[in-house]
């Protein structure tokens, strides 16, 4: 096949791409390169391998219409990585979100584009009643600006469907971790005690807690089920089927870093910032029924992240 990844040089984006590859398609990356990093693909383009790369933004719908002819499925990833940011920029999730998956889905449209598999989000469920939270749950209140904006991005992939007959996978990721990380509490943490290695501030109370999935296990789980599942809106929760409170990443990250004697300290209250869900479990058990399993639970995946990320942000150099 032939694919489009969008945000295909970022961190979850650079993983799916090394998969979709290894799989034998050839691979159009469309990325602005605002928070991906060429150097995560550039073992791709030393081999050789079908990856080619476009730096344009989403937001240019021409550049987008003309890159689509001929794609076979979008995987759509890029948005804005950060959900602390629409507190302070509040039209970053409406431009980088919503209007970025509108463009994404109308070059689809002109170009006869009919699959598109969506990266959604967990706080899309905002503060759920029920959890863990299966994909059924409802109705769906997000607190964040991000959580809207996917949500959003969601209603317009169902009306294309409804529309213009397009097919969709749309994937509710638990937190994302691991190598190649950019942004996150694990990252936080770890940049924190390089800059101060006797002292950790934790945003909260530390009893914030929450399901993570190994970001190769994000990326295999999603091509896995665009592969094996056929209904014209297939929708799936993506995470190990645990929570992690982060009050133990806090701990599993000093654990690893091999500092002595560092004073973990926190900020108090139930949330880190403005629009953090304290607590969030899912319900995995329909991708675990499709034969995709992740190789980490949560706990696993932070250890593995921490060991991975304190060798590439180099916390002892």
């Amino acid at each position: 096949m032939r694919i489009l990844v969008t945000g295909g040089a970022g961190f979850v984006g650079s993983h799916l791409v090394d998969i979709l590859v290894e799989d034998g398609n050839s691979v159009v990356v469309y990325d602005n390169l605002s928070s991906g990093k060429p150097h995560f693909l550039q073992h791709h383009l030393d081999q050789g391998s079908p990856v080619e790369i476009v730096k344009a933004d989403l937001l240019d719908l021409d550049t987008l219409k003309e890159n689509m002819p001929g794609i076979d499925i979008v995987f759509h990833l890029a948005a804005n990585p950060d959900i602390r940011l629409g507190t302070e920029v509040t039209d970053t999730d409406l431009k980088q979100g919503t209007i970025a998956t509108y463009n994404v889905l109308e070059a689809m449209r002109l170009a006869g584009t009919k699959k598109i598999a969506f990266a959604s989000s967990s706080v899309v469920y905002g503060e759920a009643s029920v959890m863990p939270t299966p994909e059924d749950y409802g109705p769906l209140f997000p607190i964040s600006l991000y959580g809207a904006s996917k949500l959003a991005g969601e209603g317009l992939i169902s009306a294309w469907v409804g529309t213009f007959s397009l097919q969709a996978w749309i994937f509710r990721f638990a937190n994302v971790v691991g190598e190649r990380g950019t942004h996150g509490v694990i990252f936080d943490f770890i940049h924190k005690l390089k800059n101060d290695p006797t002292r950790l501030e934790v945003l909260g109370d530390g009893n914030q807690a929450k399901s993570y999935i190994e970001v190769r296990d994000c990326a295999r789980s999603m091509y896995h089920l665009v592969c094996t599942t056929d209904a014209a809106i297939n929708y799936y929760n993506l995470g190990s089927g645990d929570v992690c409170s982060v009050r133990r990443i806090a701990e599993i990250v000093v654990e690893e870093s091999g500092l002595p004697e560092v004073s973990i300290e926190y900020t108090g209250g139930s949330r880190g910032w403005a629009g953090d869900v304290p607590q969030a479990s899912l319900a995995v058990d329909r991708m675990k029924d499709s034969g995709i399993t992740p190789t980490f639970d949560s706990e696993g995946s932070i250890r593995h992240t921490a060991r991975a990320l304190i060798e590439e942000i180099g916390l002892h150099d």
